[in-house]
């Protein structure tokens, strides 16, 4: 495709809301600058009318958001100073000291994850002490009049994400390091002289972090606990991405013993104390390559003629008991983690592929959502309770998807039912306010030693929807459950939370897409769940449109679990958890343990200490994506390797100052083309989606198709460089 030749779009004329926020925007950026209203228009380029400048600068004014600088001109009115934390400053926060997570960035600097603040807090490279991904320090706030009152500075770190790491050794005369290579973090730990193991400079090993030293400028010491000389660059680069990210690669002898050593029979006592599904109809619908199944789904007809469908959930609560090895280093890890070519389990094997997986014609301990639904599929009863189950079978989503179509085999007329109901459920969702964000799911087939021979981007079948209404209907019945239940006082409980997005974030999208010839309304959520909606359905045809998803997610606020309910924005329900996957997420265990308590009368958990619990979960679920998209982008690194010099079609994905991104078509994979290889100085706009050659003219813009050729790869940074090549 041949680039476009530059065309001058003038100025543009704004609506009122999207004006008032580029002028506001204009004297935060500009703070020690006054501006008058012709000032204004000139700088943000638009041929909006003087007049609607003029009415902005007097709500701003009313507001003190500006303040008079001269005649006729006006300035920021920024806080010019460092605030003491005893001061109390109108507007701002009544205290400056706050304890939060480190979510660093890949220049070093960092934002703090601060639960009581609706922002997170910024922090300088120059601020950041020692502080490392993940690590829970405590942050001072700066507010200054430049950087409008969203910095920060750490004045103590509490605790460390992570001890142990994986990198390459360098030995010296008096001492060794190992250096760490990370998305987030590159660290060199010092070492004394080795001894007792075999290990030469270049092999990668695995050190724990014990002690820093230095006052000024404080450096890592530690040991080296093994090498991993031995190891194929796979086995090494996928331990390092988990060991790095603070995950263990194994279970401490002790939890494994204590596992080896539960229970695996069921006795006659237990079964009298559960409900008997035994004898329903019942079958899990699972990925081809799973081993952990933890839910099934049950299906009968009653004597009214309704329907009874039950979401079973393995009961992993029944075998690991608070206080037990079990239950503490499941909460360690929180998550399990799912790489390219293998899982790191919350739970040993013997819990999460045997004792807790619901395997096909095998009896298995549950915890059970179970409803009634009428012959109009409307829910006019539900259950809640333990129960037993036997599974009939077990489907992936391509066997069942093959039987709804088909219309014959094994269970169709319960699964064409199922299917039907659960279109009913994602109707009635987004007719309430549900947002549809389907992303792209990239798959990788892989050979015996873990090499990507090919990858795809994963079909979205109607058995995935099935199965994700059923999950999310008992997710969102069993937290309407505790909030409804009758008690003296709120029952804590774990709730899975979404803020409302961003404004600023929600008005910067919105410029950007008017560029792709899209009007958003998004002053309220309402109007954000519309526009967002249509913005998924226009993408399913338009690829330019769908590369406005990832930053239309990006206004989202993340999701977290918390003892504060304020409801999940992104799937508009009021209540909702996380109760359907305990043999992976241990915000799940707890929610059985709770949910168990207040069957019957009311017990309250201790708020204070369930909430520590979501906070580490919720940090170990962002350390776990943050391992999982390092995984992918290994694997797609290490394919396209094989694929040097080989021409492809892409798509612009984005820019930066010194080049663009570029996603292949088939295959997702995204690297670089550097401005410095294209022979001239490009000028990027503002909004950051379009460039324009300094020579020719020629513009680019994000979602424009075009010939690349594999430059060069690079597996240990991840990286990939195209150059532009003309189609033949």
């Amino acid at each position: 495709m041949e680039p476009q030749k530059h065309i001058n779009q003038g100025s543009k004329n704004l609506n009122f809301s999207l004006l008032t926020h580029k002028v506001k925007k204009l004297f935060k950026k500009e703070s020690s600058l006054d501006f008058d209203s012709n000032k204004i228009k000139r700088k943000l380029a638009v041929n909006n009318p003087r007049t609607q400048i003029d009415e902005i600068i007097k709500n701003l004014l009313k507001e003190e958001f500006i303040v008079v600088s001269g005649r006729g001109k006006y300035i920021f009115n920024g806080i010019t100073k460092e605030i003491p934390s005893n001061i109390k400053v109108t507007g701002q926060q009544e205290k400056s000291i706050y304890t939060g997570i480190v979510d660093k960035t890949k220049t070093g600097s960092a934002y703090i994850i601060i639960k009581e603040l609706h922002y997170d807090v910024f922090i300088p490279n120059r601020h950041m002490m020692t502080a490392m991904d993940g690590d829970t320090v405590k942050v001072e706030l700066l507010f200054s009049k430049m950087r409008n009152k969203k910095d920060g500075k750490i004045i103590e770190i509490i605790s460390r994400a992570k001890s142990q790491f994986i990198g390459t050794y360098r030995s010296f005369s008096n001492y060794s390091t190992v250096f760490v290579e990370g998305i987030k973090d590159e660290i060199e730990i010092f070492l004394p002289i080795v001894t007792g193991f075999e290990i030469k400079d270049g092999d990668k090993a695995l050190v724990e972090i014990s002690e820093w030293r230095g006052k000024v400028n404080p450096v890592p010491w530690g040991k080296l606990i093994s090498v991993l000389a031995d190891e194929d660059q796979n086995e090494i680069e996928m331990k390092s991405i988990l060991i790095n990210n603070g995950f263990s690669i194994d279970f401490p002898q002790d939890v494994k013993h204590e596992a080896e050593l539960l229970d695996k029979t069921i006795s006659i006592a237990e079964i009298g104390r559960r409900k008997d599904f035994r004898d329903v109809i019942t079958f899990t619908i699972d990925p081809d390559t799973a081993k952990d199944f933890d839910d099934a789904l049950s299906y009968r007809t009653l004597e009214n003629g309704n329907l009874e469908i039950g979401v079973h959930i393995a009961d992993v609560s029944h075998f690991v008991k608070p206080g037990s090895k079990l239950d503490a280093e499941a909460l360690k890890r929180s998550t399990s983690v799912y790489l390219v070519d293998r899982v790191a389990p919350m739970l040993p094997e013997e819990l999460s592929n045997e004792l807790c997986s619901l395997r096909p014609d095998e009896e298995s301990l549950t915890f059970s959502s179970v409803f009634e639904f009428s012959k109009n599929n409307e829910i006019i009863n539900r259950w809640f309770g333990k129960t037993i189950i036997h599974s009939d079978k077990r489907f992936t989503y391509e066997e069942a998807q093959e039987i709804i179509n088909k219309g014959e085999g094994k269970f169709v007329n319960e699964l064409q039912t199922l299917n039907n109901i659960a279109k009913n459920l994602r109707k009635l969702r987004f007719q309430h306010g549900s947002i549809d964000f389907s992303t792209d799911e990239v798959k990788f087939i892989l050979d015996e030693k873990g090499n990507p021979v090919d990858l795809y981007v994963k079909e979205r079948l109607d058995t995935h929807m099935l199965v994700e209404e059923f999950m999310l209907l008992a997710n969102k019945e069993v937290a309407t459950y505790i909030v409804k239940k009758p008690a003296s006082k709120k029952i804590p409980f774990v709730f899975r939370i979404h803020d409302l997005p961003d404004p600023d974030k929600l008005m910067d999208f919105a410029a950007f897409a008017k560029d792709f010839g899209l009007k958003l309304k998004l002053d309220t959520p309402n109007q954000v769940v519309k526009s967002f909606n249509d913005l998924n359905k226009r993408a399913e045809t338009d690829e330019r449109i769908s590369f406005l998803i990832p930053l239309a997610l990006r206004t989202m606020a993340k999701a977290i679990y918390s003892t504060d309910n304020i409801g999940h924005f992104g799937l508009g329900f009021d209540n909702y958890t996380h109760f359907t996957s305990p043999i992976r997420r241990y915000s799940d265990v707890l929610v059985h343990r709770i949910l168990e308590k207040n069957l019957n009368e009311p017990v309250l958990e201790n708020k204070g200490d369930l909430e520590e619990k979501c906070r580490h979960i919720s940090e170990q679920e962002r350390k776990a994506v943050n391992a999982e998209r390092e995984s992918t982008k290994y694997k797609q690194v290490q394919y396209i390797s094989g694929h040097e010099g080989e021409i492809f079609e892409g798509l612009i994905s984005g820019f930066i100052e010194k080049g663009m991104f570029v996603e292949l078509k088939d295959n997702k994979v995204e690297g670089m083309v550097e401005f410095k290889n294209l022979g001239q100085y490009f000028v990027l706009n503002e909004a950051k989606n379009r460039i324009i050659g300094s020579k020719d003219g020629n513009t680019y813009k994000i979602g424009d198709t075009v010939i690349v050729k594999v430059r060069s790869t690079d597996l240990v940074r991840r990286r990939v460089d195209f150059e532009m090549t003309a189609q033949d």
